[in-house]
């Protein structure tokens, strides 16, 4: 349902048809305003960013892409109640709905840290202007959980003929597993991993781990059609 509210809560996307028909090759013709406004929430459904688009001064949840439904889980300290979007503590409510104020009335950009412990979650709230209207939306984009998309890395080493176990390593090291708990984790012996290492390292032309790493960690989401766990490698096995 939030989803449908969509071409209500942007109306550039109707006042700027015109704009995005120019855009548009010749022969694809006309594109209605409706159409652009669901291909936009298909769109934000492929980013791996959890996306949740506030409008009415902040007091509104207008599209929420398929990323932040999945990280506003039971341990998340944001909720959504009452098609508005909510935080689990006093607290951090007072500073959620401080940001997203300054945002809809000052165009401020803020980062906020919000929940405790283990479940402590990062978040940009900033202003997205509606052309006419009175006053912006607020974007509220959700820091991830994972540096990259199973998928993506599955996509990454099938292109560079890495084996399924370096990718269950590259995996665990994106992850931020040490070699050893790895080494336990597949049960075998540490210098096994690390001639996967060695292996991976070779295969990518990346000068360290880290270089290997911050490669990874800057791959385009490629997201699982079926929006579950996408996670087990596909390449060949030794």
């Amino acid at each position: 349902m939030l989803d449908t509210e969509l071409t209500d809560a942007l109306p550039e996307l109707a006042t700027r048809r015109g704009e995005a028909e120019r855009r548009l090759p010749p022969h694809r013709g006309s594109l209605d305003a409706a159409l652009l406004a669901h291909a936009l929430v298909a769109v934000l459904d492929e980013i791996d960013y959890g996306i949740v688009l506030l409008v009415d001064g902040g007091a509104r949840i207008a599209t929420i892409n398929h990323a932040a439904r999945s990280a506003l889980d039971d341990h998340h300290p944001l909720l959504i109640a009452r098609g508005a979007l909510e935080a689990r503590s006093p607290a951090d409510l007072a500073l959620l709905r401080q940001a997203v104020d300054e945002a809809a009335r000052q165009n401020r950009r803020r980062l906020l840290t919000l929940g405790s412990g283990a479940h402590r979650s990062s978040m940009a709230v900033v202003p997205v202007a509606l052309g006419d209207a009175e006053a912006p939306a607020v974007l509220v984009v959700l820091g991830k959980r994972a540096v990259c998309e199973p998928l993506s890395i599955n996509g990454f080493c099938r292109s560079h003929g890495i084996t399924g176990a370096e990718t269950r390593v590259l995996m665990a090291l994106a992850g931020g597993v040490a070699p050893k708990q790895i080494a336990r984790q597949l049960g075998v012996a540490l210098s096994t991993i690390r001639t996967h290492i060695i292996s991976l390292r070779a295969k990518t032309g990346a000068a360290s781990i880290g270089a290997l790493l911050t490669r990874v960690a800057c791959l385009p989401p490629l997201r699982c059609v079926l929006r579950g766990s996408c996670g087990a490698p596909s390449g060949p096995h030794e």
